[in-house]
């Protein structure tokens, strides 16, 4: 198989030089050329275009939002963010993701080098599944956004009535390459009474917060950054901190989140497993486990043993998945009820059908 063919844009030549030593020591990828700027990089991919494009935001003569939201337009091409690891930055890469960006890197403002070889997993799961993305399904998400949310979805005789007879139901998503976008398009179909949400998406430490705040802003439910001990209820998502584990836990007749640390599982922190697997334990059949759209295998053994309590478990399709990875690998494993497509879970979290009236 052929390499992965990656362009660098990034003002610094420090970061253009360690960017370009790690990628290239990595397996199956390639920097075939880098730029400081996307003026200078647009020459030069005229001549040959390349499968990933690493993108710095903050440079002269344009931005990387301006270059990413003109790509898009004229030449879809996976997107990695280089982002610095500071308020202001995951606020950008918010707006990066938002515009169509596959996911993330992150760099410090000191001791580069080390960071970057420190990160170099991370870096090769990101260019490499970036590669995989398919830029249509990624389109579609990315324009086919609701004007007016709440309305779109089914309020016949599983609607929003039901979210006040249901409160014990809990849905956990997990997501991952292409997920920002999926769990945007998903939850700003919502209405405020839809069931407790609790979500996993890879992400790097310190940009979930600002996922978390920009859903919140184009959302109806409340979206937020868990903390320990949040209560699960309706109208309220939980999205996992970067860094750490979310597991839910059973209080009484309630459920609350505990946020820990903890060695990665699954190759993440946090991990879909995890939260799969403690969903499985503390809401059993009361629960709706939902895996999306991104690379590898998180949450393929969380389904199942979720669906070996007799939760309903569901699958985003390959159609309309950005990166057909986890959701296949939970297929394979057998722990799958149906799979849907991204314009269908909406309706399916607001019915929150039981296993048994789920037909599919």
């Amino acid at each position: 198989m052929d390499d992965i063919n990656v362009f660098i844009v990034d003002d610094s030549a420090v970061v253009r030089q360690v960017l370009t030593s790690v990628i290239n020591s990595i397996q199956g990828l390639t920097v075939m050329a880098s730029a400081s700027d996307p003026i200078f990089a647009q020459k030069k991919m005229e001549k040959a275009w390349p499968d990933v494009i690493v993108l710095d935001i903050e440079m002269p003569r344009m931005d990387g939002i301006t270059f990413l939201k003109k790509l898009m337009q004229e030449h879809p091409t996976p997107v990695v963010i280089c982002s610095t690891l500071t308020a202001k930055g995951a606020d950008v890469t918010m707006q990066a993701m938002s515009a169509g960006a596959v996911d993330i890197i992150t760099k410090p403002t000191v001791n580069l080098k080390n960071f970057l070889q420190d990160s170099k997993v991370l870096m090769a799961n990101a260019i490499k599944g970036a590669a995989r993305a398919k830029m249509q399904s990624l389109k579609l998400a990315t324009t086919h956004r609701p004007v007016v949310k709440a309305a779109i979805v089914n309020q016949g005789s599983g609607g929003a009535k039901s979210m006040y007879d249901s409160t014990d139901k809990v849905i956990a998503i997990g997501t991952s390459t292409g997920g920002t976008v999926a769990l945007e398009s998903v939850l700003t179909r919502l209405p405020k009474t839809a069931p407790g949400i609790v979500v996993v998406q890879h992400m790097p430490e310190a940009f979930t917060a600002a996922f978390s705040q920009r859903l919140n802003s184009v959302c109806d439910v409340t979206v937020k950054e868990a903390v320990s001990n949040d209560r699960v209820m309706p109208g309220l998502v939980l999205i996992a901190p970067g860094g750490k584990h979310m597991l839910l836990r059973r209080s009484g007749a309630q459920y609350r989140v505990e946020v820990k640390d903890g060695p990665l599982v699954s190759r993440h922190r946090p991990s879909v497993d995890i939260l799969f697997r403690s969903t499985s334990q503390a809401a059993g059949k009361n629960a709706i486990g939902i895996i999306m759209t991104g690379m590898g295998d998180d949450g393929a053994k969380g389904l199942l043993e979720l669906h070996k309590v007799g939760a309903l478990t569901v699958a985003q399709d390959e159609a309309s998945c950005v990166v057909y990875g986890m959701p296949k690998e939970a297929v394979k494993l057998g722990g799958v009820d149906g799979q849907l497509s991204l314009s269908e879970i909406p309706d399916l979290i607001v019915n929150s059908p039981t296993r048994e009236s789920f037909t599919r």
